[in-house]
Order: structure tokens, then C-alpha cells, then sequence
């Protein structure tokens, strides 16, 4: 409102309200109106190919992430304002050769129209209508209004043609909140699930129980990288021993309080490679702030986070990603818009070794069946039950082949026969030598899989040791129970 006043009363070129007038067409068809519809044709064919190449391409992916929960994408290995900041930049390429074309067309820029809602709202509308998760969405939603537009208006009232128009577009956007493209295709195509499919027939060939085979270079990895069969049939990796050499993770005087409420207070902590570390707590004591924390999601207030020797306080969450260290959610956080594979498939790309969106769906299909999930890879999150859903976020954080996992409750909210499917799966992770964080309050499930444990209190290390030695810990009896029972 503001722009638009003070350049409705700035005389520019033509007067108050216009800035540019009788701009001349460029002559590229045998007249005015043919090269106008040259120009458009050819902008509206370059538009829709950028959309279709970004679709499926990575920076698409990343922003189909960013779409369903910028956090999430951001801590699994997206780097999301830089990927936002690509998008405005394509997007404002694409409306200003539009825009130099609209103004060829009506021969003049006004801030009458310019700046009139009417006009981006129209726009808006035609991409949700159409769908905004699908390439050619845009372009559908366009022919849709503008043909239901030129028929109501025309037809009947003009008032009442747009009222028409109105209603059947809220109509629409009720029932098909993913646009008429999203609802025709809720159903994944053949075509897009090929590769998956491919890497689920490879998956089967593992033994059951067992991680699957690597695919290709990617098996050389290091010890305490989560390790993987070489071939299928091979029998189970053995447990890698605990080193008690230089810690993987290193946390010193770390502090971060929200709002003068200090959740983490002057922590230090180490994890060594190859062990699992419980992370124990009453409920306030800081252990998901901690995770929060090394994971990126939030930055430290104070303290130093080394991870393999290289400091990374302050690092985005993305950059932490990469570096080696992957973390799942309390209350599980999947992508809602995409089906289980290109969930697990979107981690694989981004938060591991690069790799191309066939690569990434062969990936999935192999952890999806490692974790029991092979049977809901084209499933949407909402159709899996809780178990699943812990699940399939232990199958995305898996996928970025992490040193370090960072376990927050997976087993809450499960039923005592999931607890011990999960407790199977974690202790098969542990074996495969992978370095693990395991924040729970389901204390059979800690004292099975923890190498040993830290107790938190009001963000503060209490006691730290073997599971039996500090569950009789007084200090951490009262932490739990009260100084009653202490």
C-alpha cells in the first residue's frame, strides 16, 4: 500500500500512476498481436521446462522438504535458506519476463494494476488450484480459471460469474487440497517407483535381520561408520568394541537456557566410538535440549560441541548433518507429503555421500527393508501407525549413514511387543558399529543396549557410569523418586 501511493503520486514519464507507456513490440512474427503470442508461447514453454527440471531434480527435492517442515529438512541435510533464496531467484526471473511481456501487451506499467490483489491473487489461485507440488500444476490451474473465468462472465453476470468462480474454487480446495493434479495422482506412478522397486528386489536378497548389502564404492567405510554387509548371505557383523581412545563427541561447559530457564547448565559429556550411550532424566532435565543442540536446531548459549575432533557449536544444522551426525524425533516428524521411499530417499540424498535420485530410491528400498517398512515404501505417513512411524524415522536417519545417531524416545508411546521389535532393531544398528546417543525412559530397554548411562537433572551431569551403579546413585534416586526415597 505504501509503494503503491507514493508512486501513484510521483509524476514518472506519463504522469502520477505511470511509469512507462507506448513501449514498442519487438517485431519477431509478421505482426504486433503474433509476436506478442510468440513471446508469451515461448516464455510459458521455458516456464514450464524450469519447473519440470527442478521438480525432479535436487534442489526440487530440498524444496518438496522445505514445503512439509523446514525444520526437519533443515537438521536431515537441506540447506534450506540457501535453497529459498534459489527459488525467489527463479521464481522473480520467471514473473519479470512475464511482467516485460504483460507490459508490451497493454502498452503501459500503471500502479493501478500493478499493485491491484486482484491480480496476484488470481495468480495464487491458479497454482492451487491446479497443485503445487506437481510441475505442470501451475499450468493447469491457469487454463482451468481462466477458461471457468471467460465461461461464467460471459455467460452471465459479471458479479455473479465471479461469485460462481469463487465457489467453485473454494469448493475445490476443500475437497482437493493438493490440487486437481495431486488428486488425480495421490497414487505413485510406475515409472517414479521403478528404481525403488529395483532396490526393494535387492533388498530381499539380504538375509533377514542383517543390514543390507552396499552398493558400490560406499562400502569402504570406516570402522565406526554404520557398517553394512558386503554381500548378501554374509553373516552378521560382530559388535565394534568400545574404544575409550579420543572421544567421537566431546561436549564442554555447553549451557542453553530459553527465556532465563536454563535447560542445559554448564554440561560436559563425552560419547566414545562405538558405544551406546543412554541419556537418562526425569522429564525437564534437558536431554531432547541436548540433542537440539549437537543437532544443530538450536545454537549453544555457551560451551564448546567437538564431533570427531572438529568443532561444531554454532554450525547450521545441514553442515552438522554432513558431517556424520543424524538424530530422529520424539514425536515423529516425517515429510506428510511424501510417500515413506522418498521420505527415507530425500535423507539418503542429502544428508550422506552425494548421490542421484535413483541411487537415493535404491538407498531408501534398502533401509525401508532393513527396518521393516519395505511393504509401506508407497505408503503417505499418515496411513502407518505410531510403531511405524518411529520406524520410518530410523530409517531416515539411517539413510545418511551417520557416526553418530542421536536417539530421542524412539520406544515412547509403544506397546511392550513393539518395545522389543524396536529394542531388536537398535541393538542390530549397534551391531553393525554404529556410535549412538540413546535418550529413554524405558529403563529394560537401556539397561539391554546402553554401554552406560548419564543421568541429567535441571540440565545438569548427576551421575554418569554402568547402568546398575547409577540407577542406585542417591543423588539420581532423588532426581527420580524424591529425597523420601533416596
Amino acid at each position: 500500500f505504501v509503494v503503491a501511493t507514493v508512486i501513484l503520486n510521483t509524476p514518472i514519464d506519463g504522469g502520477p500512476g505511470v511509469y512507462l507507456h507506448s513501449v514498442p513490440v519487438p517485431a519477431i512474427g509478421p505482426t504486433a498481436s503474433s509476436s506478442l503470442y510468440l513471446m508469451a508461447l515461448a516464455a510459458a514453454a521455458a516456464t514450464l521446462l524450469v519447473s519440470w527440471y527442478v521438480s525432479g531434480s535436487r534442489l526440487g527435492t530440498g524444496l518438496f522438504a522445505i514445503h512439509d517442515d523446514e525444520d526437519v529438512a533443515e537438521v536431515m541435510g537441506v540447506p534450506t535458506y540457501r535453497y529459498k533464496l534459489l527459488a525467489l531467484a527463479i521464481s522473480c526471473a520467471l514473473a519479470g519476463v512475464a511482467g516485460g511481456i504483460h507490459a508490451l501487451f497493454v502498452t503501459y506499467v500503471t500502479v493501478a494494476e500493478t499493485f491491484n490483489i486482484t491480480v496476484p491473487l488470481t495468480v495464487v489461485l491458479m497454482s492451487v488450484l491446479g497443485g503445487t507440488r506437481h510441475w505442470a500444476g501451475p499450468a493447469v490451474g491457469a487454463l482451468a480459471i481462466t477458461w471457468l473465468l471467460f465461461y461464467f462472465t460471459t455467460g452471465l453476470d459479471p458479479v455473479l460469474g465471479k461469485a460462481a468462480v469463487g465457489i467453485i474454487l473454494v469448493t475445490v480446495i476443500l475437497f482437493m487440497p493438493d490440487g486437481l493434479l495431486g488428486f488425480l495422482s495421490r497414487r505413485p506412478k510406475r515409472g517414479v517407483t521403478g528404481a525403488a522397486e529395483a532396490g526393494h528386489h535387492a533388498a530381499a536378497a539380504t538375509t533377514p535381520g542383517t543390514a543390507p548389502p552396499d552398493p558400490g564404492p560406499a562400502a569402504a567405510a570406516p570402522v565406526h561408520h554404520l557398517a553394512r554387509d558386503d554381500a548378501a548371505g554374509s553373516p552378521p557383523a560382530t559388535r565394534a568394541e568400545v574404544t575409550r581412545g579420543e572421544p567421537m563427541l566431546a561436549v564442554r561447559g555447553l549451557a542453553r537456557a530459553f527465556k532465563g530457564v536454563r535447560a542445559i547448565d554448564r554440561l560436559d559429556l563425552a560419547v566414545y566410538p562405538g558405544e551406546i550411550l543412554g541419556l537418562l532424566g526425569p522429564n525437564g532435565s534437558g536431554k531432547s535440549t541436548f540433542i537440539n543442540v549437537v543437532s544443530g536446531h538450536f545454537p549453544p548459549d555457551a560451551g564448546s560441541i567437538r564431533f570427531e575432533g572438529r568443532e561444531i557449536a554454532g554450525l547450521p544444522a545441514h553442515r552438522i548433518a554432513r558431517a556424520g551426525v543424524a538424530r530422529t524425533y520424539q514425536i515423529p516428524r516425517p515429510f506428510a507429503h511424501m510417500t515413506v521411499a522418498r521420505n527415507v530417499a530425500t535423507v539418503a540424498m542429502f544428508g550422506g555421500a552425494a548421490m542421484s535420485t535413483k541411487q537415493a530410491h535404491e538407498e531408501a528400498l534398502r533401509w525401508l527393508d532393513f527396518t521393516g517398512l519395505a511393504d509401506k515404501a508407497h505408503a503417505l505417513p499418515d496411513e502407518l501407525n505410531l510403531h511405524q512411524r518411529k520406524f520410518l524415522e530410523l530409517a531416515r536417519a539411517l539413510a545418511s549413514r551417520p557416526r553418530l545417531l542421536l536417539l530421542d524416545e524412539v520406544l515412547s508411546g509403544l506397546t511392550p511387543a513393539e518395545i522389543n521389535d524396536a529394542i531388536g532393531l537398535i541393538g542390530r544398528i549397534r551391531d553393525r558399529g554404529a556410535t549412538i546417543v540413546f535418550v529413554e525412559h524405558v529403563m529394560r530397554a537401556v539397561m539391554a543396549l546402553a554401554d552406560r548411562v548419564a543421568v541429567l537433572d535441571y540440565g545438569r551431569l548427576i551421575a554418569e557410569g554402568p547402568c546398575e551403579a547409577v540407577m542406585r546413585d542417591p543423588e539420581v534416586v532423588t532426581a527420580y523418586l524424591g529425597a523420601a526415597h533416596a
